[in-house]
């Protein structure tokens, strides 16, 4: 039996991590707007959650954790991946790492190519500077925002081993960049952080805590949703499981699945959206035959290469129990110190070789060598980057388990299924050695820890195969666009129903040169005016910065980096780029 849950909302958001989040709290800018809110997880806050150094606790934690994994990985010797996430109010942004990277200007002119019209960099831009608040950044600023409700910062870089990986960057002959979120994304760069007076800044802290204060929005923890209700062509309502009872809630305007890239597309699949033949199967009504549903699955892959360090200037030194505990107890008493960071504050965007206009490799220097999960730690003092490819032309899907809600979905990425991902993989090795032998080293560099300095040549694959880990960027199951495998126009809304929009990673058409949190949040900064029938906010001093030699050079210092906006010098770095339409067997179909 279903009950009714009381009270009426003129919209209901499936979901509350990052975009459900910043939707809310826009939606309810609109005084007479009510918002309801409904997630699986709990809203139960945690000091884990709030100590940015304690970011493999969450990640690992039942409580905060959906505890995914792939399906064996065909292409990676059949072993299942990790996949966490995010399990509560905030979604994802309880677990991730807090780096803060937008992604590189072009990423957004190939969204813009693939059929989303009007995600260009000179829109998105604006509003990422809406959404940010950075922590000394001046008023005026022409790149960043200073009012916005996340809270962004810089790492104080206290570490010496942090300068020397932008130095030896430096030598190694590659731009420098005082900020990778500012005018020149390409280049070494220290990083930004979502963290704000020595606590996380997660969406549901930035966001949604004011909104609900506003008593405009409504939050329900602990509701899995089921499916979306549709009648004749239309999303009146949500089924969901709350306390063992099925009830139902309707939206007076629309239903909005921010459930991210994993769920949207099971719950569009149950609600009768997706492919035809996969929903007989499981004995669903098909509502709306899109068979994008649940495709296009693309992540960023990784590894950790890591290095001795010959000097005591590690974080090795920490990781005791002493050593944890003056930390964990300083962070409790004062919010400072090393618990007040997430310890990734330098890194760098490269690209692997002449030809890309845009970088398609990502670095993550850590003055420690540890797992990310923080589930294996090299028992020495060490360092170590993760490194791995942006755009990936590997690609996956999400199927369901059963119709059942209760069924966790089935996921496989198809990682390294396609032969170029084997080279960029090969080739990010190689340029991560390149950079640890550089001079800047020299004061500290041990033995290679990992992989070892004798695994070289075919061994590279199958430490490859054997160790490539995900670097927690599930994206593009949902995809926008205007062809048959596109799920949502750009205005987000899900084709072929009225009433029904898709809002998270899920709808991405390709991945970000960079971190996904950011550009998730700044999608739903966007996505929000669509639906409140606002104008599109333009920034007219948005500015695309290259390297003026990338057709021949793969990398070059930063005097050598030019403005171009000209709409033709775009197209050109869009139609050489190795990941286009082609190669993903996707059709260019232009708006009409």
């Amino acid at each position: 039996m279903t009950t009714s849950i009381d009270g009426q909302f003129d919209y209901v958001i499936a979901g509350a991590g990052s975009a459900g989040c910043v939707l809310a709290a826009r939606l309810a800018e609109d005084r007479n707007v009510r918002v309801l809110v409904l997630e699986a997880g709990s809203a139960r806050g945690s000091w884990m959650i709030d100590m940015p150094s304690a970011l493999t606790m969450p990640m690992n934690s039942k409580r905060y954790n959906w505890g995914l994994e792939t399906q064996p990985e065909p292409y990676l010797n059949g072993r299942r991946v990790n996949l966490p996430r995010g399990k509560g109010v905030g979604g994802s942004s309880l677990v991730n790492g807090m780096c803060y990277v937008r992604g590189n200007p072009l990423d957004y002119e190939r969204w813009a190519y693939l059929g989303a019209e009007g995600w260009n960099w000179r829109h998105v831009s604006a509003y990422f500077k809406r959404a940010e608040c950075v922590l000394g950044a001046q008023p005026g600023d022409p790149y960043r925002g200073t009012t916005g409700p996340l809270k962004v910062r810089r790492g104080d870089q206290e570490n010496p081993l942090y300068g020397t990986f932008l130095e030896a960057g430096r030598q190694a002959g590659y731009a420098l960049s005082d900020n990778m979120n500012q005018r020149q994304h390409e280049g070494f760069s220290p990083m930004e952080m979502t963290v704000f007076k020595g606590k996380r800044c997660s969406a549901a802290r930035g966001y949604l805590k004011p909104a609900v204060e506003t008593g405009q929005v409504k939050v329900l923890p602990n509701a899995m949703v089921d499916k979306v209700v549709i009648e004749d062509g239309r999303a009146k309502g949500v089924l969901f499981e709350h306390n063992g009872e099925l009830k139902q809630v309707n939206a007076s305007r629309e239903v909005i699945v921010s459930a991210g890239s994993i769920m949207s597309p099971i719950i569009l699949k149950r609600s009768g959206i997706g492919g035809g033949e996969e929903l007989k199967s499981h004995g669903i009504e098909v509502v709306c035959d899109l068979p994008g549903v649940g495709e296009n699955l693309m992540d960023h892959l990784e590894l950790y290469l890591q290095q001795a360090c010959t000097q005591p200037v590690s974080l090795y030194k920490w990781m005791g129990l002493l050593g944890k505990g003056y930390i964990g107890a300083r962070w409790l008493a004062t919010h400072t110190g090393l618990g007040a960071t997430n310890h990734f504050e330098s890194g760098a965007h490269v690209r692997s070789r002449a030809g890309i206009g845009y970088p398609d490799i990502q670095f993550h220097f850590l003055p420690l060598a540890i797992s990310y999960d923080g589930s294996a730690m090299a028992q020495q003092e060490g360092y170590q980057v993760h490194v791995g490819t942006k755009r990936s032309k590997s690609r996956g899907h999400v199927r369901l388990g059963s119709a059942a809600r209760q069924d966790m979905p089935k996921v496989t990425f198809n990682y390294m299924s396609h032969a170029d991902d084997w080279q960029d993989m090969r080739t990010c090795i190689d340029l991560t050695r390149e950079i640890f032998a550089q001079p800047a080293f020299a004061p500290y560099s041990g033995p290679e820890l990992n992989p070892g300095a004798d695994i070289q040549g075919d061994a590279l694959d199958e430490f490859i195969r054997t160790n490539v880990e995900s670097a927690y960027h599930p994206c593009g199951t949902c995809r926008m666009g205007t062809d048959r495998m596109a799920v949502v126009g750009p205005d987000c809304k899900v084709h072929g129903v009225e009433a029904l929009r898709v809002v998270d990673a899920s709808i991405m058409p390709q991945a970000t040169a960079g971190d996904l949190n950011a550009p998730t949040i700044m999608l739903a900064e966007k996505a929000s005016d669509a639906v409140r029938g606002r104008p599109i906010l333009t920034d007219e001093q948005a500015t695309i910065v290259v390297d003026r030699h990338w057709q021949t050079a793969q990398r070059s210092s930063a005097v050598d980096h030019n403005i171009i906006n000209d709409p033709d010098a775009i197209a050109a770095v869009m139609e050489a780029e190795t990941v286009g339409h082609a190669a993903l067997g996707m059709d260019r179909i232009a708006a009409e």
